[in-house]
């Protein structure tokens, strides 16, 4: 048996305890659907009417879907913010994941969850963009990134007349410098200030 079905086998008798009590005493109701409370969720104390955490982090829900996945058993966990209801909607069990609980009814039982998951819905998640949907403007950036539109712009600018730029620095540049060759010119000005 693997590590993964081990963990979602352990999640399952963890959570029909209380259930699988029930079906060794073969009660007639055994056959109905057990309702449980959703560990995946937030659950109101009817007593004293404060909200209590979800039993599993997301951390272990994730592990938990993502055991579930490779195994073959996403219709065995409960809906919650890691496994959506139309997730499991489409789930359906693997031959392979069949044939592994073939002999084990008693964690594979039918549930019915209890309490109801609602999927936020989030802007921009249906085209593929959440993080900038409903925003005036772009995230601030790195100043590179702000400035390099500008800085191509310049670039192509002075590249267009690049050879003539070239051209007429090399012919001022030439006028400028004297010829190692050729004599001294006398200066009408001394560079000395006294």
């Amino acid at each position: 048996m693997s590590a993964a079905l081990k963990a979602v086998r352990r999640f399952r008798f963890g959570e029909l305890a209380p259930v699988l009590k029930a079906l060794k005493a073969d009660t007639p109701a055994s056959n109905a659907r057990p309702k449980i409370q959703n560990p995946f969720l937030p659950h109101k104390n009817p007593e004293t009417g404060r909200w209590a955490p979800p039993k599993y982090s997301l951390r272990r829900q994730a592990d938990l879907v993502k055991n579930a996945r490779s195994t073959g058993l996403l219709h065995l966990l409960p809906p919650g913010p890691k496994l959506s209801p139309k997730e499991l909607q489409s789930a359906s069990a693997s031959p392979a994941a069949t044939d592994a609980i073939k002999n084990a009814k008693v964690w594979t039982a039918e549930v019915e969850w209890d309490g109801e998951y609602k999927e936020k819905e989030v802007k921009g998640a249906d085209v593929g963009n959440r993080l900038y949907a409903g925003r005036k403007r772009m995230f601030k950036g790195h100043k590179w990134e702000r400035q390099l539109e500008k800085r191509t712009w310049k670039r192509k600018l002075l590249m267009k007349d690049m050879e003539q730029r070239i051209q007429r620095f090399k012919s001022s540049y030439r006028r400028k410098t004297p010829s190692p060759v050729s004599p001294a010119r006398a200066v009408s000005y001394s560079k000395l200030p006294f």
